[in-house]
């Protein structure tokens, strides 16, 4: 008999939603290419202006100041550039700051060398440290040029929801840029640029139930801006040149339109479910481990160590028990490492950890059927001290 498939990975990468996939086969059937000045290239750039609109919606930014890209990390080495623009005058940046936590996308430092990038640690809960931000900020050399922090504000792995808006704070005392990354938290925290005070956001369409491959910079204003990373036909403002991948983004809009539809009570659906899930798994292992318990978390996520097993064997068992979900982040090309998060938390990485993550489809069999592989998995472990 067939196995049951449970999707537990929607922070890797949330299943195509209906609205989505129907706005991306419309943009299909249109021939037009959005920089045409014809009926049907107006009919393209229709399509796109429109998508902008509301991924820029999704975010309480201006239409105007979102840039696609393909994809987040896309996005993120455009703005991790020490060469900026203030209009025409150039603007050069000192030095990155990243977060120790930070997905790899923002950690290897984008066009900077890595003399010039600085780790911020966290503490040991998980959060974003900020009195060693502002240490870090006090030393840093403004005859370099201007510092640039760039910090997530919902981590891929724990789900703990960072201090942005604290840490934009002291960056822009400093006259710094900061950079902030909504990958995770888009559809699950209410966001808006202002508010956070951020310089520009990165945002992408897979995790919110939008086509693969598009995502997109958003700035605060339109005057400051990074060098271009792909130049071109000038297409985005010149900010971003290349034909613009009509189809997925005209998905990513639609993801993003409804995303904002029933945002508490969806949410507020998902955090019943995920407690549903970690009692139930406290009740099943009294020895689990679930990173950011006490911390502030977006509804969907439990990251956790089940003593005894490591995170390899774990989501394989998981796997042919018809769970889907992640040993860490999803971005290695399949690869199953060690957790940085864990370092940067000052826990022993070697003890591994996975993630579940939910979504606005999940239900409570899904819960159930998880907590019956939990319970099987658990009580396979080895018993402490045994050798393997």
């Amino acid at each position: 008999m067939a196995i049951t498939r449970t999707y537990m990975d929607w922070n890797a990468t949330a299943p195509l939603s209906t609205a989505a996939r129907e706005a991306v086969l419309r943009a299909l059937d249109l021939p037009g290419n959005p920089s045409s000045v014809h009926g049907e290239g107006r009919a393209a750039k229709t399509m796109l202006e429109n998508a902008r609109r509301q991924v820029a919606a999704l975010v309480g930014a201006e239409a105007s100041h979102v840039v696609f890209t393909s994809g987040a990390t896309e996005a993120a080495n455009l703005v991790l550039s020490p060469v900026f623009r203030m209009g025409r005058t150039p603007l050069s940046i000192g030095r990155l700051y990243v977060s120790a936590i930070e997905h790899p996308a923002l950690r290897e430092g984008g066009r900077f060398p890595k003399d010039r990038v600085t780790e911020i640690p966290v503490t040991g809960a998980g959060v974003v440290d900020l009195n060693a931000l502002r240490d870090l900020l006090a030393g840093h050399d403004a005859a370099d040029g201007l510092p640039m922090v760039a910090v997530m504000l919902v981590n891929n792995e724990t789900g703990i929801v960072q201090p942005a808006a604290e840490a934009a704070r002291l960056v822009h005392a400093r006259g710094g840029l900061m950079i902030v990354d909504a990958v995770q938290a888009a559809s699950r925290l209410p966001i808006d640029i202002a508010a956070l005070d951020a310089d520009f956001l990165i945002v992408s369409s897979h995790k919110i139930g939008g086509p693969k491959g598009v995502g997109a910079l958003v700035s605060r204003g339109e005057v400051l801006m990074p060098k271009p990373l792909i130049q071109g036909g000038g297409q985005e403002k010149g900010h971003r040149s290349g034909t613009e991948n009509l189809a997925a983004i005209v998905g990513f809009g639609a993801a993003a339109a409804a995303a904002l539809e029933d945002f508490s009570g969806r949410n507020a659906t998902i955090g019943r479910l995920r407690a549903r899930l970690e009692d139930g798994m406290r009740i099943a292992a009294s020895d689990v481990l679930i990173h950011g318990l006490d911390e502030t978390r977006v509804a969907n996520t439990t990251f956790f160590t089940l003593p005894g097993l490591k995170a390899e064997t774990g989501q394989i068992a998981f796997d042919l028990e018809g769970i889907a979900l992640s040993a860490g982040a999803a971005c290695s090309s399949g690869k199953v490492g060690e957790s940085h998060v864990l370092t940067a938390m000052s826990k022993d990485p070697k003890l591994g950890a996975l993630r579940i993550s939910l979504g606005p489809t999940t239900t409570d069999d899904d819960i159930d059927r998880v907590l019956a592989a939990f319970q099987k998995i658990a009580g396979r472990r080895r018993p402490a001290g045994e050798a393997a």
